[in-house]
């Protein structure tokens, strides 16, 4: 007879060392230089501002205006979100030709371009150059934040699938506190030095060229997209560390005979498909709130909010740094808790979190100067909506994308939640400062709204994907969708019964011929 406790034997399964160097080298040379990028331009901006004051005075004879520094600076800060816009609508195409470790690895040659230029924009004497390396090492990171998601997924045993999933969300914090401790005035934060802040960028994508070609690509991929039934087995088996690996080709397979067209579906036909209508909304809103949640506004501006909270400017980078720390810390806790508590409580919980810290912030913002110990709260809520985004909010977007679609749908599912990522970036960093500006103090109200929002809709309609198979997570969106869907387990335990019937019969015949 067939085992009954898979399940049970699956969490009893150690993780391979395979499968978390996959999962380390991957993230290493694509979140983790998002993340960096997030973060290194703010503690050089005074020193670019000047490189751009003073190539300018070479070129022309005469200095550059005020208006014209700020819209250089601008674009060098936006452009890298219109760069992540352009990864993102490439990926679909790429993954497709190239497969999933393909793409990542591919993707190190605009990172290893973009330290080049703005590494070498400044002995050059060309801003164009940094404003244009900006711009491509956000198409590594559009082309980065859409590919892994998907390769952590495909390589994961589904009762770890969300710890190693948070393995992207873990390396972006990384990233910036990285950014946050190589820009400190100590290293490499000075006049003479700034430029080697970028040189930097070359180094994790040199160490994913060297790693990750040594280990396996996606077995979904190889199974469902280029019918290498012997390679994803190979794939399967170095991944999970066992030789029989039968159990797991052939819930790809009932996946795979589920789904009514095999190729990859178009963006269009992701999009007039019903069957996957609230799984698309669900990404849509759980990607905009990801970005509009108010996050990137502490990032972008975390130096000018703690000089109106009243610190001294000599301590903010010091006070920046602890941010980046906590930052990190939350999402390691989150990855080691998300197959615990799961997706859905620890989105909601973030978000509701994120609410309640982001009002108080505006209190404590209000009457700093009736109190001077007022700005130490307004601290202490900056860390408290850091930790709470990326208890949940941080990583989990990313992770349900890959889980909510099948394999067909899945690269198209990633382009349109990287548009609406990168859309909402940079709408956050173009518009904040209006909103600042307009509302003051209050506009951090305006996340409220937003967090409060996404926290009903997300206890409304999303189910808990946690320790589920691709199919069981499309069946918990049929009812919503209202279209009629077989039960996958079902279909993936006739499956196995029919080759356990086999077995025994094979087994019968042995016995009886052994008699005989």
């Amino acid at each position: 007879m067939c085992n009954p406790q898979d399940g049970d034997t699956d969490r009893k399964q150690p993780v391979t060392a395979c499968l978390l160097s996959a999962a380390f080298f991957s993230a290493l040379g694509s979140s983790f230089l998002y993340g960096y990028n997030l973060s290194v331009v703010n503690s050089p901006a005074l020193y670019i501002k000047a490189f751009y004051n003073k190539t300018w005075l070479d070129r022309y004879g005469e200095p550059v205006g005020t208006e014209t520094v700020t819209l250089l600076w601008s674009i060098t800060v936006s452009i890298f979100a219109i760069g992540g816009l352009l990864g993102a609508l490439s990926v679909s195409l790429i993954v497709k030709i190239l497969g999933r470790k393909g793409t990542l690895l591919l993707n190190n040659i605009f990172a290893l371009i973009a330290s080049l230029l703005l590494t070498l924009g400044e002995k050059a004497k060309s801003f164009e150059m940094l404003i244009i390396g900006r711009l491509i090492i956000g198409v590594d990171s559009g082309i980065a934040l859409s590919a892994l998601p998907m390769y952590l997924g495909e390589i994961s045993p589904k009762h770890i699938r969300g710890s190693i999933g948070q393995f992207n969300s873990i390396l972006i914090c990384l990233g910036v506190f990285t950014g946050q401790v190589l820009g400190l005035p100590e290293l490499l934060g000075q006049v003479s030095r700034w430029n080697y802040l970028f040189s930097f960028l070359a180094f994790p994508a040199i160490l994913q060229l060297c790693v990750l070609p040594f280990l396996p690509e996606s077995p979904r991929y190889l199974l469902m997209e280029r019918r290498d039934e012997a390679g994803a087995e190979r794939a399967f088996q170095k991944f999970l560390g066992k030789k029989d690996v039968s159990q797991e080709l052939e819930e790809v397979h009932a996946e795979a005979r589920a789904q009514e067209n095999l190729r990859t579906a178009s963006v269009l036909q992701l999009l007039k498909n019903p069957a996957v209508r609230w799984q698309l909304i669900t990404i849509v809103v759980t990607m905009a709130c990801y970005q509009l949640c108010g996050l990137n506004a502490i990032w972008y501006y975390t130096n000018g909010i703690l000089q109106e909270a009243g610190f001294a400017t000599n301590i903010i980078p010091y006070i920046t740094l602890s941010t980046g720390f906590i930052e990190t810390l939350a999402a390691i806790i989150s990855g080691l808790m998300i197959e615990r508590i799961g997706r859905k409580p620890l989105l909601i919980f973030g978000f509701s979190a994120m609410a309640v810290f982001f009002s108080l912030l505006t209190v404590f913002l209000n009457f700093q100067n009736s109190m001077s110990w007022m700005p130490y709260l307004s601290y202490v809520c900056i860390l408290a909506v850091i930790a709470s985004f990326c208890s949940g909010p941080g990583g989990i977007p990313f992770i349900l994308t890959g889980e909510l679609f099948e394999q067909s749908y899945r690269p198209a599912a990633f382009m349109i939640a990287g548009i609406v990522n990168w859309l909402s970036n940079f709408a956050v960093g173009l518009l904040f400062p209006f909103l600042q500006e307009t509302l003051q103090s209050f506009a951090f109200l305006v996340f409220v709204v937003i967090c409060i929002m996404g926290t009903i809709y997300l206890y409304v309609v999303l189910p808990e994907t946690k320790n589920k198979t691709f199919l069981d997570i499309s069946q918990s969106f049929a009812k919503i969708n209202k279209i009629p869907a077989p039960s996958p387990s079902h279909e993936i335990e006739l499956a196995l019964s029919i080759n356990c019937d086999m077995n025994e019969k094979v087994q019968d015949a042995a016995k009886m011929e052994s008699s005989l």
